[in-house]
């Protein structure tokens, strides 16, 4: 089965979170990997989303780079 819908990254200042969904498949099951990294899977069992907490203390949030993408890319304002 195809994926359906574009991948995407929130950020969420007021919880400070961050969430990249991979498509948009509803999840079904999810699972902590590490403290405040969940995955969310599809009920294939496919990866469809991944939520990081205390993400500004993880992930770089002030840069983006994206390479060598296929597809379109957008940038929405905050």
């Amino acid at each position: 089965m195809a994926r359906t819908g574009a991948a995407s990254s929130v950020y969420f200042a007021d919880t400070d979170s961050l969430y990249i969904d991979l498509c948009e498949e509803p999840s079904v099951e999810s699972r902590e990997i590490s403290e405040g990294i969940v995955l969310d899977y599809d009920a294939a069992g496919r990866l469809v989303g991944i939520d990081i907490d205390e993400a500004s203390k993880k992930v770089q949030l002030d840069r983006l780079v994206l390479s060598q993408l296929p597809g379109k890319v957008e940038t929405v304002a905050a």
